[in-house]
């Protein structure tokens, strides 16, 4: 029976995240507090009294999220729950494997809010506004979705770049070719493809000059082996190597984050129960569709945090 340890990605925003958090431990307070120093930005402020708008722009729900991920750690870490001796991996949803990392020790809060920061703008300023898109594919399988991008790519990208798990595929790239396969998919069976209401084409190859940037980032940040092997997005392998860690995560900014199969291998390697850190209930949701057989619990509340601690005692 282990357990699990994960992290949601962009979308879990919402204003008032880690408030009460930060009201209840003074642990979890120090975490916004040196995100904010790290940035030279009140982005608690932005986080705890909006405006929505300004939050939801990439460069800061990245690493908002994360802030309230760390928070929430060290609360139960009051609460006596060690990562090390109590769970046995961690794993992140694309930006949330950052926060993984950051929570295994593998960056500092620091180190992880600059890279979130600098992967946000990049990411951001790839494309030019209108010239990517995202699509989520709902109910068709993963070789039809393939094959329908396959074919609406030629000359152009698309591809799949979150396989969440559930009947849900998300797939990326420039926006004729993206409408596309929508189109295909939908005629193969898909019960419904929906245009995303995103910023950028996130996980594909047209987020190649964001990956040099982290490239660049990540040679110049302290990295330490995890407490706790990562299970990579994009290789679905624990990870405890920096270099390979390091690597990893620049091929997640134009790879796909393959969330059902790190599910899958969870329950193949003994996982019964996942704890979903930070804001949202995204990831419990995606596990339980997943495999019904997996005990789930999101950890974004005082309340929750007494309640994890009680039963990891």
């Amino acid at each position: 029976m282990a357990v699990a340890f994960t992290f949601p990605g962009q979308g879990s925003q919402v204003v008032g995240m880690g408030r009460e958090l930060a009201d209840a431990f003074p642990e979890a307070r120090r975490v916004f507090e040196e995100v904010d120093e790290a940035l030279a930005q009140r982005l608690s402020a932005i986080m705890w009294d909006g405006p929505d708008e300004e939050l939801t722009l990439t460069a800061n729900a990245q690493p908002a999220l994360m802030a309230v991920s760390l928070a929430a750690i060290r609360a139960l870490e009051t609460r006596g729950v060690s990562l090390k001796e109590k769970v046995a991996y961690v794993a992140g949803h694309s930006l949330g494997e950052y926060s993984a990392l950051a929570a295994a020790g593998t960056f500092s809060i620091a180190d992880t809010a600059r890279l979130l920061r600098i992967r946000g703008n990049a990411m951001q300023a790839a494309v030019p506004v209108g010239e990517g898109a995202m699509a989520a594919i709902l109910g068709l399988d993963q070789d039809s979705v393939e094959a329908a991008c396959a074919e609406a790519g030629r000359g152009s990208a698309c591809q799949i770049a979150n396989d969440n798990g559930g009947g849900q595929i998300v797939i990326s790239g420039a926006t004729a070719a993206v409408e596309h396969a929508a189109r295909l998919c939908t005629e193969k069976g898909a019960k419904r493809a929906i245009m995303l209401s995103v910023s950028a084409p996130f996980h594909s190859a047209l987020m190649a000059p964001a990956a040099d940037a982290m490239r660049e980032a990540l040679a110049e940040v302290a990295m330490h082996p995890p407490a706790v092997p990562v299970i990579a997005n994009v290789s679905v392998q624990p990870l405890t190597d920096p270099v390979a860690i390091r690597a990893r995560l620049v091929e997640q900014v134009t790879g796909r984050v393959r969330w059902r199969e790190t599910v899958d291998w969870f329950a193949a390697n003994g996982v019964t129960t996942h704890y979903e850190i930070g804001a949202g209930k995204v990831l419990s949701g995606l596990a339980k569709r997943i495999n019904r057989d997996i005990q789930t619990q999101a950890v974004n509340s005082p309340a929750d945090v007494e309640a994890v601690a009680a039963s990891l005692a």
